[in-house]
């Protein structure tokens, strides 16, 4: 099959590292907004201008877009999914139906399949919370990001007035993981479940207090969370926080039985290295399942929940029964 990636940042590195290890997967091409010329690839691949793309229409099988979902994905997903089959890694919860609906749309138009939000959350964690609570219905679902590095509020804090670069880390509260575990099914707060620990450069001159006032009450990033601001020289900010490791973990606790005897948990969780290259290649498979879907006759949008998880192999059915089952 081939793929395409229209978008070259740190998860574009990732889905070009994914697709080329993958035995059934050719990447023709990486799509940007930028000077073609300007972008170093870490492959072999041609880069190619983004307003090129329609005229690779009957060139490539998937593209998998590796855009952001704040202002990239909303636009680009329908857009692209009206000529390609297309997959994405929207992860904006609270605005997934609304994004479905308008790739739905596209997608049914044009005949072609396009699969959102892929990745780890949403994602693989979308459906350890499916898988688990359709086992224990009779239960709470608990879900941890971290430690790790989140890109969206790092960037939020980089647009503060005085700021030079920043890193800011999502921490589970060690306690609060371990009542979830515990199957006493807990209420937990935000505040109670999260910390955020901020480690900031600043302009030279900037008011410091100033800053870290904007970030402990900034609304929807921190000011539901405990957080911790420490500013930091650029040096070590790239000596001790370039990477991008993340993780996190899916508890669901719950009762059996015909009384609900039986007190039973389910957890599934995650360590990465590199959260954008891990997330790639989440999407390399996917774009491996809406090939085969788009193959089969499908056309419109789907969400992970909607693939047969066999689809996302490259083993066949048979080899799968024989060494996964």
């Amino acid at each position: 099959m081939k793929v395409a990636i229209a978008g070259y940042g740190n998860l574009g590195r990732g889905v070009e590292a994914a697709v080329t290890n993958a035995p059934d997967m050719e990447l023709v091409g990486i799509f940007t907004r930028r000077d073609p010329k300007s972008v170093r690839v870490a492959t072999d691949t041609p880069v190619l201008a983004w307003d090129d793309m329609p005229t690779y229409a009957d060139k490539v099988d998937v593209v998998v877009l590796c855009g952001g979902s704040a202002t990239d994905l909303p636009v680009q997903t329908p857009e692209l999914a009206a000529r390609f089959c297309v997959v994405d890694s929207f992860d904006t919860h609270a605005n997934i139906p609304t994004h479905f609906a308008n790739v739905d749309a596209a997608a049914r138009a044009a005949g072609t399949i396009g699969v959102i939000s892929c990745g780890w959350d949403p994602g693989l964690f979308s459906l350890a919370r499916l898988y688990a609570s359709a086992a224990l219905p009779q239960g709470a679902d608990y879900t941890f990001w971290g430690r790790g590095v989140s890109q969206g509020h790092s960037d939020a804090i980089r647009r503060i007035p005085g700021v030079a670069d920043a890193r800011q880390y999502t921490v589970p509260v060690p306690e609060a993981v371990e009542a979830a575990r515990s199957g006493s099914n807990p209420e937990l707060t935000t505040r109670q479940k999260h910390t955020r620990e901020c480690f900031v450069v600043a302009e030279e001159g900037a008011d410091l207090a100033a800053i870290e006032q904007a970030i402990v009450t900034m609304p929807n990033y921190f000011s539901d969370y405990d957080t911790t601001v420490t500013f930091i020289s650029q040096e070590e900010l790239d000596a001790n926080h370039a990477g991008l490791p993340h993780g996190g973990t899916v508890i669901r606790s719950g009762r059996t039985g015909l009384n609900n005897e039986f007190g039973d948990t389910i957890e599934f969780s995650l360590n990465l290295d590199s959260n954008p290259y891990f997330t790639g290649s989440v999407l390399a498979s996917v774009a491996r399942a809406a090939y085969r879907m788009h193959e089969r006759g499908e056309v419109g949008a789907r969400t992970m929940f909607d693939i047969p998880p066999a689809l996302l192999s490259p083993l066949s059915a048979e080899e799968l029964r024989a060494h996964l089952m």
